[in-house]
């Protein structure tokens, strides 16, 4: 049998970037004191999320990969021995930059990149002002605990993306998220909204075969222009197994960190009762990378 203990971190951030980073430090030594092999930070952990406006300023947060975030990071991955996984603002070049995730080794080396591919443009979430879709593929990354399924946030909406990371070899699916309500929404909507970000990613769980870990931010962060209303994340951070069933959920509110222990074997069990990769029909599929069958 595979187990992995994995530690989830959900956090409040504020405007002071090193003390949201000194705080997911704090957080991740927690986790391994608590067992954790595996640690999964929330999206862009070291800010708030910037992209509610458009301003060329908010660019001064981005960092080269290797740079000083990174540096901590490693350290802190080989200090506590897990292998663990970040999410950043890159800077690549002068005016081009991702929304990465970097993946320690616990011996602090860089197992490997995701750069998000799918890039929102809605409403409170102007990221294609931000960064440029990522160009390195649904690769998974190869580390000490198994091949992990990385994606990032708005990635979490797209049934190719985690087939893709399956087909590759992905032993685990991994979102680090930033989602919440526009606090003008009815309780209604709000639940219909949290119940649609779970019921997708359980699914691409049920549809793989593979255990799923989403870490979403908690916390009110308000819209720096005054025009919108800011953005209330609603946290909800989960980890579902390869049937979609929830084996721990966190609060909507609340600032937390756990440590959860996956069974990673059980992915060869429910493929073997639910052998969906067997009866894909590939030779059928051709279309589908058609923007839309007119």
């Amino acid at each position: 049998m595979k187990k992995i203990k994995a530690g989830l971190v959900q956090q409040k951030c504020t405007g002071n970037k090193s003390e949201n980073i000194a705080k997911s430090v704090e957080e991740i030594k927690i986790c391994a004191s608590q067992g954790a092999e595996l640690v999964i930070l929330q999206e862009l952990h070291s800010s708030l999320y910037f992209c509610q406006t458009e301003d060329t300023d908010m660019f001064d947060l981005a960092e080269t990969i290797p740079g000083p975030a990174t540096e901590t990071f490693s350290k802190v991955a080989k200090e506590t021995g897990v292998v663990l996984v970040t999410s950043l603002f890159e800077k690549r070049a002068a005016g081009l930059y991702h929304n990465t995730a970097v993946v320690f080794e616990k011996d602090g080396s860089v197992a490997g990149i995701y750069r998000k591919m799918h890039i929102p443009d809605d409403p409170s979430y102007y990221e294609k002002f931000y960064f440029t879709p990522g160009d390195l593929g649904f690769n998974p990354v190869k580390t000490s605990l198994g091949n992990l399924g990385v994606l990032i946030c708005w990635d979490q909406w797209y049934p190719e993306a985690a087939r893709l990371m399956a087909l590759a070899g992905a032993e685990i699916l991994i979102y680090p998220t930033a989602i919440g309500w526009e606090p003008s929404d009815t309780q209604e909507e709000k639940a219909r909204q949290l119940g649609a970000w779970m019921i997708s990613q359980r699914g691409h769980a049920v549809a793989n075969g593979l255990p799923v870990i989403g870490v979403n931010r908690t916390g009110y962060e308000g819209d720096p222009s005054g025009i919108g209303n800011g953005i209330t994340f609603w946290g909800n951070s989960f980890v579902a197994g390869p049937q979609g069933e929830i084996i721990y959920q966190f609060s909507s509110e609340y600032e937390q960190s756990e440590v959860v222990e996956i069974d990673l074997s059980r992915s060869e069990d429910v493929r073997r009762i639910w052998p969906f990769l067997r009866d894909r029909r590939i030779d059928e599929y051709d279309e589908i990378v058609k923007r839309y069958r007119d």
